[in-house]
């Protein structure tokens, strides 16, 4: 991987990983694979409103930013560390987002790393066989690179996936992601992650499964829906921690 490349090559870089949309949901091991800063954020994994922003360092990384020459504020890991020796924040801490990621903490310690990673993937495996029945393609076109926390799903030419997240809010009120830079049109995203089960997912393909159709796309109807039940019948239920 990156870090092997970079050892390799005598390379003085950090290894920054963007886990927004994975860490909590499926395995990430910063030490073991020698990850110097990793970012994460409330809204995914965790389960939790946006507003959160997490960063974990390695020793590494905290020296380079000692000798780091550009101006920051909430970025400086010292401010930091002196307010947490006092179990405190240099600034105004969002204490409701505090005391909920003490629950979603809570939530992950029940359920464990393990069981939630099985369950992302079978939930994930649920979407994957929807989108075969529909006769659409993932964007990851290798099976190593699909992603087990949301699914960007190709859309026919002549198809505009702007207008099939625009419908599939205003006529079913379900959020779907739209593509974005070079896969601008091209693309809808599901996400599955976080805390959620199977009626959860069957729920937004079945919205999902109705914008297409309404949008013109030839497929049968349920086929999608039907294909994910098939799927979650036929493998072991991982349940979903129970919320206070």
């Amino acid at each position: 991987g990156c870090r092997a490349v970079l050892d390799a090559a005598n390379h003085p870089a950090l290894l920054f990983v963007d886990g927004v949309s994975s860490i909590g949901s499926i395995d990430f091991r910063q030490e073991e694979w020698r990850v110097d800063c990793a970012v994460s954020g409330s809204q995914k994994g965790f389960m939790l409103p946006a507003g959160l922003g997490f960063l974990s360092v390695s020793q590494k990384a905290l020296a380079a930013s000692r000798t780091a020459t550009h101006q920051r504020c909430y970025f400086s890991f010292e401010d930091m560390i002196r307010a947490n020796d006092a179990g405190y924040f240099p600034y105004t801490p969002a204490t409701q987002l505090l005391r909920g990621l003490r629950a979603s903490l809570d939530l992950i310690a029940e359920e464990g790393l393990e069981n939630i990673f099985a369950r992302h993937h079978r939930l994930a495996e649920g979407v994957r066989k929807a989108v075969d029945a529909w006769g659409l393609k993932l964007c990851a076109k290798q099976r190593k690179w699909h992603s087990d926390t949301v699914s960007a799903i190709m859309v026919p030419d002549g198809i505009d996936s702007a207008e099939i997240v625009k419908r599939a809010y205003r006529t079913y009120q379900t959020s779907l992601g739209g593509g974005l830079n070079k896969v601008a049109g091209k693309v809808f995203r599901i996400g599955h992650l976080g805390w959620l089960n199977e009626v959860m997912v069957l729920a937004s393909l079945s919205a999902a499964e109705l914008t297409l159709l309404d949008c013109g796309v030839e497929l049968a109807p349920g086929s999608g829906v039907g294909a994910a039940i098939e799927h979650f019948r036929r493998t072991a239920a991982m349940p979903v921690a129970e919320a206070a």
